[in-house]
């Protein structure tokens, strides 16, 4: 008989063949927050069916580990929006995969309404990264997204990236391991709010935290250190807007990268990009429709 995974409560009967499934439905729903049938299918179990998800998240909602909440478009009213009640959250709060990831926020139908347009886009985005990296043969899964990352920046302030993204780059026998910070815009803020993201990212950057006490030795370095091994890229994806005015928001963001000084000296060091999430769903994130912050012709994301 196969050994549950490590992390799952001593109370859990062993894994029956259903079980993996079961296990990573809920880890996807713990870390994404939100997700929906379909989305779990492309996340999951690309070349499955739909039904065998659903057949997973009703049994999972008869043992009040999931719910539900309607998605707010009256043209699909019978789609929803799936994620953890309490007792799921508690659940997989100690799942080795969700060690040091950001606590669980959404546990209820009330917040679930509230946070579902911004949760899912960020979804879509992740599964525009999975999809193309089957179709290379990179490396990128469903638990190699981590949403709602928060970072100290200094005067008390914190820095909450969307998410952030780990991708392996195979070419051959050479691996080559790349990290971003993605921030998803769907057009709901100024241009100008959008753009001082930049400004945080560049304090982020430079920032060091400072040990308490006097007796502890000074910093050595910039606090992200401790977290990545180079400074991940910075990838803005815009939607929720006319084509004219997506391109005004990413000329905006360009402009930050040309005249704020610390938004410039990040411009130098860390590669910087923004694209339209449907050009990234129609034609896969590694083509060239990444226009960089520093000017110049659209590329891949690699490629910035």
């Amino acid at each position: 008989m196969p050994r549950p995974p490590s992390g799952v409560p001593a109370a859990e009967p062993a894994p029956s063949p259903s079980e993996p499934l079961r296990l990573q439905v809920l880890t996807a729903l713990a870390l994404h927050r939100m997700a929906t049938t379909g989305q779990l299918r492309q996340m999951l179990r690309p070349d499955g069916t739909r039904q065998l998800i659903s057949r997973v998240l009703n049994k999972l909602r008869t043992t009040s580990l999931v719910d539900l909440t309607p998605l707010p478009d009256p043209d699909r009213s019978r789609t929803h929006a799936w994620y953890l009640t309490p007792e799921g959250a508690r659940l997989t709060r100690d799942l080795p995969v969700l060690r040091g990831r950001p606590p669980y926020p959404i546990t209820s139908t009330t917040a679930a309404s509230l946070k579902t347009p911004h949760t899912l886009t960020v979804v879509h985005t992740h599964l525009a990264f999975a999809a193309d990296a089957r179709r290379h043969g990179h490396e990128h899964g469903p638990f190699d997204w981590t949403p709602e990352m928060a970072h100290a920046i200094g005067e008390g302030e914190r820095l909450v990236a969307d998410a952030v993204m780990h991708y392996t780059h195979i070419d051959g026998a050479h691996r080559r391991k790349l990290r971003a910070f993605i921030e998803v815009d769907r057009s709901t803020m100024s241009s100008e709010r959008l753009a001082v993201k930049l400004i945080e990212y560049a304090r982020l950057f430079h920032y060091e935290a400072q040990p308490a006490g006097r007796r502890r030795p000074a910093p050595t370095g910039p606090a992200w250190l401790r977290r990545y091994p180079l400074f991940p890229r910075v990838l803005f994806v815009l939607t929720g807007a006319s084509r004219p005015r997506l391109q005004a928001r990413i000329s905006d963001l360009q402009a930050m990268a040309a005249q704020h000084p610390l938004a410039a000296t990040l411009a130098r060091e860390v590669p910087l990009g923004a694209a339209i999430l449907e050009d990234i769903e129609e034609h896969g994130p590694s083509r060239p429709v990444w226009m960089p912050l520093t000017g110049g012709q659209p590329r891949p994301w690699t490629d910035l």
